[in-house]
């Protein structure tokens, strides 16, 4: 496959440019649909129509490390010229800093696990916050993490439980040579046995709390039940550091 990053900070500069209004949000929805309800024609539902003039810094911030730029180089080695198949990559920016239906947490779940839509329709879309400050590094290790999982969904069935998701990370951490942090032992013991448990689910309470912990389920009053530091994420890295 090919993965083509399609220019998107420019227009949605001049988007935010205007001023919040249903004129706006219909403007968007046009930029998402293409004017066809229920169609997707730009995968831009990251972006919040009606953010404020924040989000406008935060997109300049990454014109000036020229993100779009950045991300074409470091996924061209990942392009396959045997295989015309072309993957569409579009910069998405969450407002989890002034946006009122934007959580960081359930938006990130989302964008990493839950995008049939999209790879269905051969789109990636790398997700950037305002709430970051933006380097070239984590400007590429974004894009490419999302890569892999675009060819994780290509290559291997959907996932659908927590084995298949955890399978899902353990992969983008190999692929990106993603190093450990050190645990305790007990920490480690907890999140293990917690997997073998849960390994087979699919209920989003359990898989959410795996994978952020009980702080984040707490903030959002979902059941919690024992994740700390060590998430699922963490524990990814660990397998995969192995």
């Amino acid at each position: 496959m090919i993965f083509e990053v399609v220019a998107i900070l420019s227009e949605m500069e001049n988007f935010y440019q205007q001023p919040i209004s249903g004129e706006r949000f219909m403007t968007y929805l046009s930029k998402l649909q293409g004017g066809s309800k229920g169609e997707l024609k730009l995968p831009i539902s990251g972006f919040n129509p009606m953010a404020k003039s924040h989000i406008l810094d935060k997109i300049k911030e990454l014109t000036a490390l020229d993100a779009e730029k950045i991300m074409t180089r470091v996924l061209e080695p990942l392009n396959d010229q045997n295989d015309l198949e072309v993957v569409k990559v579009v910069l998405n920016l969450a407002d989890d800093q002034k946006g009122g239906w934007t959580n960081h947490y359930t938006t990130d779940f989302d964008s990493k696990f839950k995008f049939n839509a999209l790879v269905s329709r051969n789109f990636c879309t790398p997700h950037f916050w305002t709430n970051e400050q933006y380097t070239e590094q984590l400007i590429g290790e974004r894009a490419m993490a999302y890569a892999y999982r675009t060819i994780y969904w290509l290559k291997n069935p959907k996932p659908k439980n927590m084995a298949d998701y955890l399978d899902q990370e353990i992969f983008v951490c190999q692929q990106l040579g993603m190093k450990a942090d050190s645990f305790e032992k007990n920490e480690l013991t907890f999140i293990q046995e917690f997997f073998q448990i849960h390994q087979e689910s699919d209920d989003y309470n359990i898989l959410f709390n795996f994978f952020y912990g009980d702080k984040a389920s707490s903030s959002l009053n979902y059941p919690s039940y024992g994740i700390d530091r060590l998430n699922g994420f963490e524990y990814a890295k660990i397998i995969a550091d192995s």
